[in-house]
């Protein structure tokens, strides 16, 4: 089997509603996904989406095909991990999203070939996940309570806030969030905002709370503090899910005991490989390494079938509002009245495309 072509099909994303996340993460209108496509000789074909409501593939999608696609061209898919290896020297012309979406996409087409669902090729671990709701930036203190304790009642299993990332606000919502749910699992992620001071006094009190994880205090390099945080606080820390790179960038977190918990997805890291192979190197330092919403529909069935290979990850992450996130599928990713998410058990990804959206919303074909 080889392939004999690579293209990318831009569509468009509108009505996507006015979202924060932190300061650094705000968005609303129109985006524009891209529907990866490697074509085979034997009539197979892997996908992959590229973008995000954040991060258009527009920005990406041109860099994909002109850098990566002569590395794919009459390739045989299943030497998959030589062909990452030369997509990985491209770095600094296509980046790391377009790397994952080819990665994705590789998977994908694997997995059609031989007629399994990708986390069975991994190495099947569960088929269910427990999912957590992690919320947008809202109003007040009591719109975060409210929106806990909603998702409490429904049965999903923990949520996380993020909040207006200004240390006495965020403190503020943190106690009302925790009198409003009780006994039930809340994690805090605080995306990058603070300095070293401000970063402890909010640790001390959510640790005193009883928050299950602190996420991202710090900024998202600052190994030397984080290394200071971590020996004043007792709750877990977890870092790592920026900057957008490859498998190395972990190491000096783990040797500079930086962090407790690992973290990424298939866009920021690179693809499905990059995950497998660093929740495996976590596993040896007895870390978990807990998967990040990968900011499309299909990145996140792709998520979901890491998730379900491996041991050390907890929950599956659900980022509201649904608007902003979910786009381009027949039947996206539900969380049951358990709780939990299921992974498709259909060949590859085993999601189904909304090829007729695709072809309403096109906007271009690059190939």
């Amino acid at each position: 089997m080889k392939i004999t072509d690579v293209t990318l099909t831009l569509f468009a994303w509108d009505d996507i509603p006015p979202t924060q996340y932190g300061q650094q993460n705000k968005f609303s209108g129109s985006s524009s996904l891209g529907l990866l496509r490697l074509i085979t000789d034997q009539g197979l074909e892997g996908h992959a989406f590229l973008g995000s409501a954040s991060n258009p593939a527009t920005s990406d999608g041109q860099a994909l095909i002109t850098h990566l696609k002569p590395f794919l061209m009459g390739r045989d898919p299943m030497m998959r991990e030589a062909i990452l290896q030369d997509l990985w020297r491209k770095q600094r012309h296509a980046g790391v999203r377009a790397i994952g979406a080819a990665d994705v996409a590789l998977w994908d087409l694997v997995g059609k070939a031989m007629g399994q669902p990708i986390h069975r090729l991994l190495g099947t671990f569960r088929t269910a996940v427990p999912a957590y709701a992690s919320s947008a930036v809202l109003p007040s203190p009591e719109a975060y309570a409210e929106q806990a304790l909603e998702f409490k009642e429904y049965g999903w299993a923990a949520y996380k806030i993020h909040p207006p990332t200004q240390w006495q606000k965020d403190i503020k919502v943190c106690e009302a969030v925790r009198r409003a749910v009780g006994d039930y699992t809340i994690m805090l992620d605080s995306t990058w905002a603070y300095d070293f001071p401000d970063a402890l006094r909010v640790g001390k009190a959510v640790e005193e709370m009883g928050y299950y994880w602190y996420e991202d205090p710090l900024h998202e390099q600052d190994i030397y503090n984080y290394v200071k945080l971590k020996q004043h606080l007792a709750i877990p820390i977890m870092a790592t899910e920026y900057p957008i790179t490859g498998l190395e960038s972990y190491q000096p977190w783990i040797m500079e005991k930086a962090t407790d918990y690992l973290r990424g997805d298939v866009a920021v890291k690179g693809g499905i490989t990059t995950l497998v192979k660093t929740a495996h190197l976590a596993e040896a330092f007895r870390m978990n390494y807990e998967v990040h919403h990968g900011g499309n529909s299909l990145n996140n069935v792709a998520n979901l079938h890491v998730i379900a290979s491996i041991r050390n990850t907890t929950f599956f992450e659900v980022l509201l509002p649904d608007g902003a996130q979910k786009y381009g599928l027949e039947k996206d990713i539900v969380v049951g009245r358990d709780g939990m998410v299921h992974v498709p058990d259909g060949p590859g990804l085993g999601a189904a495309i909304d090829f007729k959206l695709i072809e309403r919303k096109k906007m271009a074909v690059l190939s």
